[in-house]
């Protein structure tokens, strides 16, 4: 009897659970959009004929661009709602090879960089998405998003089938690629398309590099419709047998579409990039896109039947280090912010772009029920943070990973850092004894800005232009230090290979080789910003010495609010929030202050530490509104 009591119990156990699962599956299905449940998923996106199709029906791409690594986690969301509810249905995002893999034996696929989560979210949200994982992918950061560390082959030729290059993203794709396989369309998950490569027409030094990534991916197990991208002038050159081409644009010019037609008739137009804006780099003015014009171009590519992808939707932030450089027709860095003007602002702002954009796709969304748009965060001018403790450069170098000895400068890809990775991105010191004054020559060698200074006294900066210091005559022992910022590699461009930092060669003294170095690593990552914590701090002097950490704290009461941070008075640094690196600030501008998430504080007392090149104020503001700097249309 005790026994049949317990299988009746055992029977209800299951029919109760059996009957929870049923109604998840039935309340997923029913919030799905209908279009999505009458779709077979036995044939993904094609593009047999002038118009794409999905699971056999007609198909156009409104698509957008929101990058995971540059949103933070807490607000994925938030952001990719107020994507649906604008009409797009369909979210690109690049997959950042440098990110994911900084050690050659380090992967990281979880927090900010849980890709899985991110792309289940979009499709919880009723979104598809075009994934973009390079192994090159451009999007305005650091060597492209490809890892440093493949800098420390000497012989090394980034985007082709060059054996240490291909190694490399093999091993890299036999980490990434499972985890998409399992999320295409049809297996049914949202990727519907995967870019191979990215803008490869323009770069184009090996003819076989486009099929090895292909045969990478489809090897895999990818078996979404393929595509390519680029420039019209590059359209040829950069496509791939088995691959969709399509173009990258911002102004509609007929040739742009003719040439793209002329390469691939009777295909359908996918304009893979629109630029709804422009990134800015340090010294430069704010470019802006007139809505208007932005509009005019969208507006008659759908009206063409065009399938597009505004890149971006939402820009978000570069924080930390994690920005390029431009090097033609010369060397500028990139700011922190990826705002790049586009209908979503930096911050998750709607902009007057975003209400026109959502007007005109309500008139290709029928079939989908859109959300309501979400609320705006609240934004919070806090009170300023006063600066009261004080840590010297110098005094710091202790809880660096080193020093290092070398008889020639090293570059900081080849120092023997990370698990011998080298160091990625931040500062090196270099110090070396000199025994007379006279002229100090870079020969062009420092990558990218360096302070000069004579037992620990400033005399100079040598940069690109800047070539010549000339160091005073004294008697004795004296030490040289060069503190060389990496401002940021570039992200495009055919000297990909030549991106070394730090000091890439000699510096001369009187025409003489300086030797005999002593070299930290300041790449100032977070363990190293909690190691500081046990450094013997003073309380700020009347006359601080430069370069130095600065620490002060920010009071956020209940539940911390998004704010801006600003420096007056200050010239050239970074600035850490509870160990997280917001970015540069650089009084040149354009960018005026910078984004502080509101997940990035605590409720209560928050750290604040800044490092300062040159001069500062000793106070730290916070406001409600970005400043991005002064603009210019852009032409």
């Amino acid at each position: 009897m005790v026994a049949l009591r317990i299988r009746n119990a055992h029977k209800r156990k299951y029919v109760l659970i059996c009957l929870c699962i049923a109604v998840i599956v039935m309340y997923r299905y029913i919030s799905m959009p209908a279009g999505r449940r009458r779709m077979s998923r036995m044939v993904g996106l094609s593009a047999n004929s002038s118009q794409l199709s999905l699971g056999g029906k007609p198909f156009q791409i409104l698509g957008g661009s929101i990058h995971y690594f540059r949103v933070p986690r807490a607000y994925w969301r938030d952001r990719l709602l107020k994507m649906k509810a604008c009409g797009i249905n369909t979210l690109t995002t690049y997959v950042p090879w440098s990110l994911h893999q900084p050690e050659k034996k380090l992967f990281i696929f979880h927090s900010q960089l849980d890709l899985e989560a991110y792309i289940n979210l979009a499709a919880d949200l009723g979104l598809w998405v075009i994934l973009r994982p390079g192994p090159y992918i451009s999007s305005e950061l650091d060597l492209g998003g490809l890892p440093s560390w493949l800098l420390r082959d000497g012989s090394m030729r980034l985007r082709t089938t060059h054996p240490g290059f291909t190694q490399a993203v093999n091993t890299f794709f036999d980490k990434l690629i499972p985890k998409i396989v399992p999320l295409q369309f049809k297996k049914g998950g949202p990727i519907i398309a995967v870019q191979v490569e990215n803008e490869y027409g323009s770069f184009a030094k090996d003819d076989s590099y486009m099929v090895f990534i292909k045969e990478a991916l489809q090897s895999r197990g990818i078996s979404e419709l393929l595509l390519t991208a680029d420039n019209q002038d590059s359209l040829k050159s950069g496509g791939v047998d088995g691959a969709v081409r399509s173009v990258k644009l911002q102004k509609l010019s007929q040739r742009d579409i003719q040439v793209l037609s002329a390469i691939q008739p009777n295909s359908p137009t996918i304009v893979m990039d629109y630029w709804s804006g422009w990134y800015d780099v340090w010294g430069e003015l704010h470019h802006v896109l007139p809505p208007e014009d932005m509009m005019s171009t969208v507006r008659e590519m759908l009206r063409r039947g065009f399938s597009i992808n505004l890149y971006m939707f939402h820009g978000g932030s570069s924080f930390g280090f994690m920005s390029g450089a431009v090097g033609d027709p010369s060397y500028k860095a990139l700011v922190p912010s990826y705002d790049y003007n586009a209908p979503l602002s930096e911050a998750g702002e709607y902009t007057p772009k975003y209400h026109l954009l959502k007007d005109l796709l309500s008139r290709y969304n029928k079939e989908d029920h859109l959300p309501d748009m979400p609320a705006q965060h609240y934004k919070e001018a806090y009170e300023p943070a006063i600066m009261y403790q004080h840590l010297s450069l110098w005094d710091a170098l202790s809880f660096t990973e080193g020093p290092f000895k070398s008889p020639k400068p090293i570059s900081m890809e080849n120092l023997p850092v990370n698990n011998k990775n080298g160091q990625s991105y931040g500062y090196m010191l270099y110090e070396t004894t000199i025994t007379s004054g006279g002229l100090l020559k870079s020969g062009d060698n420092v990558r990218d800005r360096a302070l000069v200074f004579v037992d620990r006294s400033y005399i100079g900066l040598f940069k690109r232009q800047s070539l010549e210091l000339a160091v005073s005559d004294e008697k004795g022992r004296r030490t040289l230090s060069l503190l060389v910022e990496n401002c940021g590699r570039v992200h495009r461009g055919r000297n990909l290979d030549k991106q070394h930092k730090g000091l890439v060669g000699d510096i001369l003294l009187n025409n003489i080789p300086l030797r005999d170095f002593t070299i930290y690593s300041l790449e100032m990552k977070p363990s190293f910003i909690d190691s500081l914590y046990q450094a013997a701090w003073k309380p700020l002097p009347e006359s601080p010495t430069f370069p130095s950490f600065f620490m002060g704290r920010l009071f956020a009461y209940g539940y911390p609010s998004d704010t801006f941070v600003k420096l007056p008075g200050w010239e050239k640094g970074v600035v850490f929030i509870n160990g997280v690196n917001l970015g540069r600030y650089w009084s040149i501008g354009p960018q005026q202050n910078l984004y502080l998430p509101g997940p990035f504080l605590n409720s209560g007392i928050n750290q604040v530490i800044v490092f300062e090149e040159q001069e500062g104020d000793y106070k730290v503001h916070f406001e409600e509104t970005p400043d991005l700097g002064m603009a210019a249309d852009i032409q």
